[in-house]
């Protein structure tokens, strides 16, 4: 079998995949931009790009760029990190998506099969509960406590799965929904004996960007990038595992080693986006999905199209949050329900026609 049959690409078709993602990446820098000028204060996209650019020295000096203490506190201290942040959260989840999809064969699956989100919701309500006042590289307990319960739900997940040195993809998945329960029943139980922190774990769940600032991409981005990076040198491996397991192993693919990395790489992401964002769902459902409809089933063009894909949809989603019923602020994990829980339903109903 040759390579081009096996990836189902030829040099056409690779020509308009990657000037797809040319023109992925321009739309998003030119979304980056426009939302800059959104908000309760309205900036035309001259001033923004003047405090932009004026940031730097060389630059502002150069061209004589005079901004406002105000125009910069509202640009680069409020409403860049912010939408920085989305647009990396939104691509980590997507990415992340992509690997579970391709891992299970199945359209449906999402980051948070792994409990990841589940594990992360218990760490921030700890930190909530227990009133931590501790700093970790300039953030707060909650994210610190989220990432390391995303991280140690998946470290149970993948050894209550594991079978002798093998990690059974169908075992890995019934151990994340059995521990993302019991994970959410003990969070449950937490905000009942601690009715006065309820407001804000409840806020934390449905997920945001409310406050966050550069502190939040310092923590959050080394962590999205190791993952992002081993996921990278395993597409075409993942490419081959979507043809079966079997046939992989025929093709020289250790199947049990790279499931492993690619279910670690993958949590790891998701874990470091959840940390900073709360729980924001389904943008490792459409995304991928939608993707792979749109320019096939080559990852190793899925997975670059996907960020910046989910990194454009998260985006967009945060801004119709904050400005849709400004001055009050709808938490982004509404959104992305209102938007995912309708497409989760058609691919279920697809499904069980499939079946059928």
């Amino acid at each position: 079998m040759s390579k081009e049959s096996m990836t189902g690409i030829n040099r056409n078709q690779f020509g308009l995949k990657i000037i797809l993602l040319v023109i992925l990446l321009g739309v998003l820098f030119l979304a980056i931009g426009v939302t800059l000028t959104i908000g309760s204060a309205r900036l035309g996209l001259g001033r923004v790009l003047a405090v932009v650019l004026g940031s730097n020295p060389g630059i502002g000096s150069s061209f004589n760029l005079e901004t406002t203490t105000l125009e910069q506190l509202i640009v680069l201290t409020i409403r860049l990190p912010r939408i920085l942040l989305s647009v990396f959260v939104g691509g980590a989840l997507a990415a992340a998506g992509v690997v579970f999809q391709g891992l299970f064969h199945n359209p449906m699956a999402e980051p948070y099969v792994m409990g990841v989100s589940s594990g992360a919701a218990l760490g921030a309500t700890i930190a909530f509960v227990l009133d931590w006042d501790i700093t970790v590289l300039g953030l707060s307990s909650v994210p610190v406590m989220a990432f390391i319960g995303g991280l140690t739900t998946t470290f149970l997940v993948v050894n209550l799965g594991r079978v002798g040195r093998k990690v059974p993809l169908t075992y890995v998945l019934l151990a994340g929904i059995a521990v993302g329960s019991f994970m959410s029943a003990i969070t449950s139980l937490l905000m009942v004996f601690n009715r006065e922190e309820m407001q804000q774990v409840v806020f934390w769940l449905m997920g945001g960007f409310s406050g966050r600032g550069w502190a939040h991409i310092q923590a959050a981005l080394p962590y999205m990038i190791l993952g992002l990076v081993v996921i990278c040198f395993h597409l075409q491996e993942l490419n081959i595992i979507s043809l079966g397991d079997e046939k992989a192993h025929q093709l020289g693919v250790d199947v049990d080693r790279v499931q492993a990395r690619l279910m670690a790489a993958a949590s790891l992401v998701a874990a470091s986006a959840v940390s900073v964002s709360g729980i924001i769902g389904f943008v490792g459902l459409i995304i991928p999905h939608v993707v792979r409809l749109l320019i096939g089933p080559d990852h190793r063009f899925v997975f670059p199209t996907a960020i910046l894909a989910g990194g454009l949809f998260l985006l967009l989603a945060d801004t119709l949050a904050r400005t849709l019923l400004s001055p009050m602020e709808i938490p982004v994990g509404v959104i992305t329900s209102l938007a995912g829980a309708p497409f989760f339903l058609y691919l279920l109903h697809r499904s069980k026609h499939g079946f059928s």
